[in-house]
Protein backbone atom coordinates (compact mmCIF):
# COMPACT_ATOMS: atom_id res chain seq x y z
CA UNK A 1 0.00 0.00 0.00
CA UNK A 2 1.39 3.35 -1.01
CA UNK A 3 0.48 6.32 1.15
CA UNK A 4 0.75 9.84 -0.18
CA UNK A 5 0.68 12.73 2.27
CA UNK A 6 0.83 10.35 5.24
CA UNK A 7 1.36 13.21 7.66
CA UNK A 8 -2.04 14.65 6.69
CA UNK A 9 -3.89 11.51 7.76
CA UNK A 10 -5.94 11.33 10.93
CA UNK A 11 -3.69 10.32 13.84
CA UNK A 12 -5.54 7.05 14.54
CA UNK A 13 -5.29 5.98 10.90
CA UNK A 14 -1.59 6.86 10.72
CA UNK A 15 -0.98 4.99 14.00
CA UNK A 16 -2.59 1.84 12.59
CA UNK A 17 -0.77 2.05 9.27
CA UNK A 18 2.61 2.59 10.90
CA UNK A 19 2.13 -0.33 13.31
CA UNK A 20 0.98 -2.60 10.49
CA UNK A 21 4.01 -1.70 8.36
CA UNK A 22 6.33 -2.18 11.34
CA UNK A 23 4.82 -5.60 12.01
CA UNK A 24 4.85 -6.80 8.40
CA UNK A 25 7.52 -4.93 6.46
CA UNK A 26 10.07 -2.99 8.51
CA UNK A 27 12.17 -4.00 11.48
CA UNK A 28 12.69 -0.43 12.72
CA UNK A 29 11.00 2.96 12.67
CA UNK A 30 14.03 4.38 10.89
CA UNK A 31 13.61 1.93 7.99
CA UNK A 32 9.90 2.69 7.84
CA UNK A 33 10.54 6.44 7.69
CA UNK A 34 12.97 5.88 4.82
CA UNK A 35 10.58 3.58 2.97
CA UNK A 36 7.60 5.94 3.42
CA UNK A 37 9.77 9.05 2.89
CA UNK A 38 8.63 10.55 6.22
CA UNK A 39 10.36 13.51 7.82
CA UNK A 40 11.59 12.46 11.28
CA UNK A 41 10.80 15.81 12.92
CA UNK A 42 7.28 15.98 11.50
CA UNK A 43 6.59 12.38 12.46
CA UNK A 44 7.80 12.99 16.01
CA UNK A 45 5.55 16.05 16.26
CA UNK A 46 2.58 13.99 15.06
CA UNK A 47 3.37 11.20 17.54
CA UNK A 48 3.60 13.75 20.36
CA UNK A 49 0.22 15.18 19.34
CA UNK A 50 -1.27 11.68 19.45
CA UNK A 51 0.39 10.84 22.78
CA UNK A 52 2.45 8.03 21.26
CA UNK A 53 6.03 6.86 21.28
CA UNK A 54 8.04 4.23 19.42
CA UNK A 55 9.04 1.18 21.47
CA UNK A 56 12.02 -0.45 19.72
CA UNK A 57 11.84 -3.57 21.89
CA UNK A 58 8.52 -4.59 20.37
CA UNK A 59 8.96 -2.49 17.19
CA UNK A 60 5.58 -0.81 17.61
CA UNK A 61 4.03 2.54 18.44
CA UNK A 62 2.56 2.66 21.94
CA UNK A 63 0.25 5.01 23.78
CA UNK A 64 1.79 7.02 26.64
Amino acid sequence: MEIHNAMNLDGAILYGIINEKLRLECDSLEKLMTRMELDETKLQEKLDEMGCYYDPVVNQLRQK
